[in-house]
Order: structure tokens, then C-alpha cells, then sequence
């Protein structure tokens, strides 16, 4: 199983997806994780910053695939609107959940109010996050859909008023009824995942 959290940036994501490896013996792997790399070493979304992060994306899920199938993966990721990287960091994500599926689709949503609150806390600094109240005021005026909208299963969830471990929960009891009704994704082996 493969858990995407998608949504902008300061909605909660990463202490959600915490939360929910927690809740259902998973593994998690966040954006920042795979971006930090190319941020230290390239000017953002660079030709080399594109190509660092699509290396090190490759690498990750060359290891998912290696996981025994038990044990789900959940993935955080800021992917909207149409771009030619975007749409290929998604297509990259599908084959991921076809390979190792059911792929599950969560978009994060929460109040401006609370977004704001969130995306200025302190502590996003020291993850290389960013902080930018405006930022959060543009994407609730002038946010793209969410990648992941035609997906079979998807999730839409407001957590303005849940603290991360009550939104993992309701992820964690989707999840769990959404993958017994999804259909299991084909390995790369040829046997169900």
C-alpha cells in the first residue's frame, strides 16, 4: 500500500504522516527528505535540481519496491496545477502505486487561519520549510488542484480542527476499508503487492 499526502505547504503533512506510520506500522518518506539534498546543492528547480531530485526519487522507490508488501509506505508531496516536472513526479508516483499498490490518495487541507498559524511555527525553520504567511494567503486564493484528483481513491480532508493524530486516524481507517475494496497493485514480479 502506498499513502500520498498531498497538499500546500504548512497544512501538516509531515506530523500527519508521523502520526500514521505510527498508527499502522508503515514507512514514511517526506518530500523534505528527498528535497533537502538538491536545495544544499542547486538553485531551486534548476535543470540540476530537477535531476537531483529525480535521482534521489529514483533511489527511493527502487528501495519501496524492495519492501516485504506488508508493510505500506506513505509519501508526502506539494504537486498541483500542471508542469512538465509536476506531471512527471506524479506519473513517477502512479507506477510506484501500480507496482506496489493500492495507491491511496489523501489531499490535506486546512483554513487559512490555521495555515497560517502552522506554516509561521518555529520549528519549520530547522527542516528547511517554508515560512511564509504569504505563501499560505496565495495558495488559498490562487492554489492549483491537487495532483491526485482522478485517482480512484481519494481521501479529501479538512484539518483546520484535528490535531495530527486524529487526522491520522481517519487516514488509517480509510485506508485500511480502502484497501480491501482497491484493487491490489501489480509487482514488478508479476505477483500481487
Amino acid at each position: 500500500m502506498i499513502i500520498i499526502l498531498n497538499g500546500y505547504p504548512g497544512v501538516g503533512k509531515l506530523a500527519i504522516g508521523e502520526e500514521l506510520i505510527f498508527q499502522i506500522s508503515g514507512r514514511l518518506l517526506d518530500i523534505h527528505r528527498v528535497y533537502n539534498v538538491a536545495f544544499a546543492l542547486a538553485e531551486f528547480k534548476s535543470p540540476e535540481f530537477i535531476e537531483a531530485v529525480e535521482k534521489i526519487e529514483s533511489v527511493a522507490h527502487d528501495l519501496i519496491l524492495k519492501l516485504p508488501p506488508e508493510i505500506p509506505v506513505v509519501l508526502t508531496t506539494v504537486l498541483a496545477g500542471t508542469s512538465d516536472w509536476g506531471d512527471a513526479d506524479w506519473k513517477r508516483i502512479v507506477r510506484l502505486g501500480e507496482e506496489r499498490g493500492p495507491l491511496l490518495v489523501v489531499h490535506i487541507h486546512c483554513g487559512l487561519e490555521e495555515n497560517i498559524r502552522r506554516i509561521e511555527a518555529a520549528g519549520r525553520a530547522a527542516k528547511r520549510k517554508p515560512r511564509d504567511a504569504e505563501m499560505a494567503m496565495r495558495n488559498h486564493v490562487h492554489g492549483k488542484v491537487l495532483a491526485g484528483i482522478n485517482e480512484p481513491n481519494l481521501l479529501r480532508l479538512d484539518v483546520t480542527d484535528l490535531s495530527a493524530r486524529e487526522a491520522a486516524t481517519k487516514i488509517a481507517e480509510w485506508a485500511k476499508i480502502s484497501a480491501i475494496l482497491a484493487p491490489q497493485g501489480m509487482r514488478s514480479d508479476g505477483r500481487r503487492g
